[in-house]
């Protein structure tokens, strides 16, 4: 596994009072917002969410900032707002970090930065979408398309779902004609993490799902996590040399579904050829929506049979999967690295998962929870409309959420891709209409303006 490049200082900064930093974690999951100078970032609370919520970047330090491939400083008091940015973010994401010891911050980076001063009294959120912009001028080649409106399975049924909960709610969404363009079928229809187009004991054929779907005029969504294998999986036991390695055997990707998992190596011949054929398998059996999550696995530093970056091989993996389903599906990116997605994915979660909890289990704030995807998704939402869609995760609107009128009103205004994941039966009167609502009224895929965070 490649060795960190050595830290060098690339600014100094004088500091007023009310001086702020912004940090840019790495992935979906990973907390990303303001501070002020001299209040103790967000930071994991246990090892293992350094792989699962943070990536397996360098960790960041408990004394300093860590953003990467983007720190922002508004040293305020007269100061100019400075950017910290990845120099070529389609190659390289170095590691940015900020430590202040008095009235100076010291900024370094363990790769090629951009230094970018901007006019003083410049608001931060202005500052990053005026970066934004240029990134976006050199990355993102099509127009950034709308979202559909989405049902996901996700949140009621996790990975119990079965084709009779497809079917059912299927039928409640086509009776009462809700708002909805797509029917998604999330994770818990495949035998196992890896092996896509193996089916579990509760669904048969997803052909026929599929075809009810657009019967009632809407497209079919699915789950893949496509740079990934569980231990559990045929692929990993029958092709172990397809798993990204590094100098002690396969390159974990953090433990989930109760098992350990890995990455891929995007760059092996034979991965290319498996990947091409399930995105094919499943466009050919009516699949035009894709939420692609937990692609931090294809970015994870390993031995790789090409030599090229991690970024540089994990958007070889995004530009094979668009060039396996075609121009007109619509994908979706979810634990996903940020700075290398640009320009690959139609719309993006720019948080972590919500959930009927409002405070994260543990404290961590890339875990599942209600002020997790509030921080981040408004921390993030300079990025819509400039990038691709944001996706601030689904609507809950079931009783027993907690703080579910404050998720509604996040979702209102810093949400692009609109969605729920209720049993949809199970929907009261202020549910049903609030879905109606938002599903409606949702913005289109230009820049939100007065943001602040």
């Amino acid at each position: 596994m490649p060795a960190a490049s050595p830290f060098e200082p690339v600014a100094e900064i004088a500091l007023g009072p009310g001086a702020r930093v912004y940090e840019s974690g790495w992935q979906s999951w990973t907390p990303s917002t303001s501070y002020d100078v001299g209040r103790r970032p967000h930071r994991p609370i246990a090892s293992a969410a350094i792989m699962n919520g943070w990536g397996n970047r360098l960790a960041p330090p408990d004394d300093g900032y860590q953003g990467e491939g983007l720190l922002v400083v508004d040293p305020s008091e007269g100061g100019d707002v400075v950017v910290v940015a990845a120099r070529d973010p389609a190659h390289e994401v170095p590691t940015v970090r900020a430590s202040a010891r008095g009235a100076a911050m010291t900024v370094s980076a363990n790769g090629p930065v951009d230094v970018l001063r901007h006019p003083t009294g410049s608001a931060m959120s202005n500052v990053l979408g005026q970066w934004a912009d240029e990134v976006s001028a050199r990355l993102v080649a099509q127009p950034i398309r709308p979202a559909p409106t989405i049902w996901c399975s996700w949140y009621h049924y996790f990975i119990d779902v079965t084709a009779q909960d497809i079917e059912e709610n299927i039928s409640v969404i086509e009776k009462d004609d809700l708002p909805l363009d797509v029917i998604q079928i999330d994770d818990g229809y495949q035998a196992a993490v890896g092996d896509r187009l193996t089916l579990s004991e509760r669904f048969h054929d997803l052909r026929e799902l599929t075809k009810r779907i657009n019967e009632t005029g809407r497209r079919a969504g699915i789950w893949v996590a496509p740079f990934l294998a569980g231990e559990s999986s045929a692929l990993a036991r029958d092709h172990p040399d397809w798993l990204l390695s590094g100098d002690d055997g396969p390159v974990s990707a953090g433990r989930n579904w109760g098992q350990q998992v890995f990455g891929l190596d995007l760059t092996h011949p034979a991965v290319c050829d498996y990947l091409g054929l399930v995105f094919g398998s499943l466009v050919d059996l009516g699949f035009d929506f894709f939420k692609l999550d937990f692609l931090y696995a294809g970015a994870l530093e390993g031995h790789r049979r090409k030599n090229v970056s991690s970024v540089c091989a994990y958007r070889s993996g995004l530009d094979l999967v668009r060039e396996a389903v075609g121009l007109s599906p619509y994908l979706l990116g979810c634990g996903a690295p940020i700075l290398p997605s640009v320009g690959k994915v139609d719309a993006m979660r720019v948080s972590p998962d919500t959930a009927p909890h409002f405070e994260p289990r543990d404290g961590d704030l890339s875990a599942p929870s209600g002020r997790s995807s509030i921080l981040t998704g408004r921390g993030r939402s300079w990025q819509h409309g400039r990038w691709w869609v944001n996706d601030p995760d689904c609507l809950l609107t079931g009783s027993a959420v907690e703080e579910r009128a404050v998720l509604v009103g996040h979702i209102e205004r810093y949400g692009g891709l609109i969605g729920v994941s209720d049993r949809m039966a199970d929907l009261d009167d202020w549910g049903r209409s609030t879905l109606e609502r938002l599903c409606r009224e949702r913005p289109g895929p230009t820049p939100f303006t007065d943001l602040w965070w």
